[in-house]
């Protein structure tokens, strides 16, 4: 775990959860698993603080524990779980996508609170609908309920560990053992959800009803539970992970061969996509005549042409799909492990292009396909004098893009009698690109949080004068004295908000304040800021090189 990391996972606990959850999970990411006095101790807070700081962890996955043989309990910051909160964003928009807008609050509200049970998250996502819908039409529980099957016989949702139910134990244990089994991992309990959702009240309809509720809480205490008491749901991190893959798995392929060749492997991912582990390097066997069934109706291919394409895309050198037997037509597989290399050499690129022009990046790449080269050869190969290739390639290897090895022709390695061979380690300058990210991601984060400190007046005026507007306009104000209420935001002023809307990712115009720090994955403005638009940027590339390091790392 790299400085760069711990930081951006501080600033982000810092931006969703507060200064507390900060400190307790930057001293559990700096100085590893500890038990609970030792985190009070380092972190300088109260046993207290640090006993709410866990929960929110903890209930977010973002910390482990476990009982040592002492019987002492500790834990531990999962910082690769901390660094997914920047990907939020991109897992609503797929549930999106997928599911539309009940698929993407039903995600959201599993984010928003770690883990639910599937009765509570549906009521309120019902409720959020019926706010939105026209005045006298509802969302049913049941039609919620239905996508949220949905989501959990696709594995984008499941189960969190229960603990076991089992005989007593003479003395209870100082932390209990959580455990699920995989054929529950995914099982939706039969739940009765009858109902509609409910709109919120005015704040008149509030108090008046305050008193009611209140009693009701109190006769309500001894009611039965709701039939899935205990069962806890939470996102499956791993498949949104094998979704974004598949897409540019997808991608590469109709960037290699054409449109028909891509259609067929995301046809071949997708009657696979629940059968196959997000780390396996090869999809399950499917035969022809499976693919054959499968294809999209408005691919209208006959099946010796699929035929054709399976043999090309087995032929490739690039192994797009791989042979596994002759059973049904064929059995074929698609290689995860051969496509992230394919989809991190398109990263690998920018680097020197963005860095050092575009003469670099042919240096590079040549480097990338000849293995191993002299700096003559470079030279004759990239077809770029002796000068300019000498010093374009100590300064890539100055930043790490490049290393230099040597191969003595003598033992006692005279520099005369030595070839300098100039090469590109993959892994390391992936995992040089990778502490890149972090760190542009961290000052991004940074640079928000200043602009948004430096503009607080700004915003607070923004504020109170769009609060103004709406209470007036309320009330029928008259279009002069709605006008007079505008102009107390000077011109200058209003191009400095105009401003601070394209660069900094917070509530300003309509609402026109800062976002409190919260764990919600997305703001409530519909803005999409330069700032923000170049995080979710960047975390795109952290995913193809975090899943290449991965992928090489599992090779044999």
């Amino acid at each position: 775990m790299t400085q760069a990391e711990i930081k951006l996972c501080a600033l982000l606990l810092r931006e969703h959860f507060g200064e507390i959850v900060e400190a307790v999970g930057a001293c559990l990411l700096g100085t590893g698993a500890q038990p609970l006095r030792a985190i009070a101790a380092a972190a300088g807070l109260s046993l207290q603080q640090v006993k709410k700081g866990l929960c929110v962890l903890i209930q977010h996955n973002l910390v482990t524990y476990q009982v040592q043989r002492r019987g002492l309990v500790e834990y531990e910051a999962q910082c690769g779980r901390v660094l997914r909160i920047l990907r939020y964003p991109r897992y609503i928009y797929t549930a999106k996508t997928l599911y539309g807008d009940t698929g993407e609050l039903l995600v959201e509200e599993l984010l928003l609170n770690g883990k639910m049970t599937m009765s509570a998250v549906v009521r309120r996502v019902a409720d959020r609908l019926t706010e939105t819908m026209e005045e006298g039409k509802t969302m049913d529980y049941a039609d919620v309920s239905s996508t949220f099957v949905r989501l959990a016989d696709t594995h984008f949702v499941q189960r969190c560990p229960q603990v076991p139910e089992a005989a007593e134990a003479p003395e209870a244990p100082p932390a209990p053992a959580l455990v699920l089994s995989e054929k529950d991992m995914y099982v939706v309990p039969r739940l009765s959800l009858t109902g509609r959702g409910k709109r919120r009240r005015s704040c008149d309809e509030d108090e008046a009803q305050e008193h009611k509720a209140k009693k009701q809480k109190g006769d309500g205490e001894d009611a039965e539970p709701p039939s899935d008491d205990g069962i806890y749901w939470q996102v499956n991190i791993d498949r949104f992970h094998q979704h974004f893959r598949d897409q540019g798995i997808v991608s590469a392929v109709a960037n290699r061969m054409d449109q028909t060749s891509s259609e067929i492997v995301r046809t071949m991912l997708r009657m696979s996509e629940v059968t196959t582990s997000s780390s396996a390097p090869y999809t399950q066997p499917l035969s022809s005549n499976e693919i054959f069934r499968s294809l999209p109706a408005g691919y209208n291919i006959v099946k010796q042409v699929l035929d054709q394409y399976l043999t090309l895309l087995a032929d490739d050198p690039l192994e797009f799909v791989g042979k596994s037997g002759d059973s049904g037509g064929g059995m074929y597989t698609v290689s995860i492990l051969s496509l992230s290399s394919i989809l991190i050499h398109r990263f690998h690129d920018f680097p020197p292009s963005l860095r050092f022009g575009s003469r670099c990046a042919r240096i590079f790449r040549l480097l990338l396909r000849k293995k191993h080269l002299e700096q003559k050869q470079v030279e004759d190969f990239a077809m770029i004098p002796a000068k300019e290739a000498k010093d374009m390639l100590y300064k890539m290897l100055s930043e790490n893009l490049v290393s230099l090895q040597e191969i003595p022709k003598t033992p006692d390695h005279a520099p005369s009698r030595t070839f300098y061979l100039y090469t590109v380690n993959v892994l390391s300058s992936a995992r040089m690109l990778l502490h890149r990210c972090y760190k542009t991601v961290a000052n991004l984060i940074e640079r928000r949080q200043f602009e948004t400190k430096e503009n607080k007046r700004l915003l607070e005026k923004s504020q109170r004068v769009e609060a103004i507007l709406a209470s007036m306009q309320a009330t029928g104000a008259e279009e002069g004295q709605l006008q007079e209420i505008e102009e107390m935001i000077t011109a200058p002023e209003r191009q400095q908000l105009e401003t601070l809307k394209r660069n900094v990712n917070k509530c300003v115009g309509v609402v026109g304040t800062e976002v409190p720090p919260s764990p919600r994955p997305l703001p409530p403005s519909p803005l999409i800021s330069r700032i923000d638009a170049s995080e979710n940027q960047v975390d795109e590339t952290i995913f193809v090189l975090e899943s290449f390091i991965e992928s090489t790392l599992k090779k044999p």
